[in-house]
């Protein structure tokens, strides 16, 4: 299965681009991994969420669209890759990932969304949220290869 990572700019912080690299790579072991960075936007509020928006729709294209948001559903590690395996059975060939910039994401991304998924009820900064991503992804794939996550 592809898993297709959609988000608004790139980690800033040393941490976050060491993690999200090193995750990324395993997750490889299990997936076609594709990353879209979308540009952030110059613009501010309301303009910039439909500017990045509409870049974000375009990249989901017909994806299974799994899109981050502080209202959605939050999944048990379990849970997530038993949603995983379901939709791989089911013959969905990619499933896109999408993290929206510092303004938010467009109503119209969310109402696109096949699936609204809350990391947590922390708010954590964007760099951040796309290393969980990452390593919910990785460790959500071991479980479903049977193979025991390193501690």
């Amino acid at each position: 299965m592809k898993l297709h990572i959609i988000t608004v700019g790139s980690p800033k912080l040393e941490y976050a681009k060491l993690g999200c690299e090193l995750y990324a790579t395993r997750l490889e072991r299990f997936h076609k991994i594709r990353v879209t960075r979308i540009k952030d936007s110059k613009k501010a509020g309301q303009p910039a969420m439909l500017e990045e928006g509409a870049a974000i729709l375009e990249a989901i294209g017909k994806a299974y669209a799994f899109v981050l948001d502080p209202l959605g559903k939050q999944l048990e590690t379990p849970v997530l890759a038993q949603r995983l395996e379901q939709l791989g059975v089911a013959g969905e060939g990619e499933l896109a990932f999408c993290i929206g910039g510092d303004e938010g994401l467009s109503s119209a991304v969310k109402t696109r969304a096949d699936a609204l998924w809350s990391l947590s009820a922390l708010t954590f900064p964007h760099d951040l949220a796309q290393l969980v991503l990452l390593e919910a992804l990785y460790r959500a794939s071991t479980i479903n290869a049977g193979i025991k996550y390193h501690k």
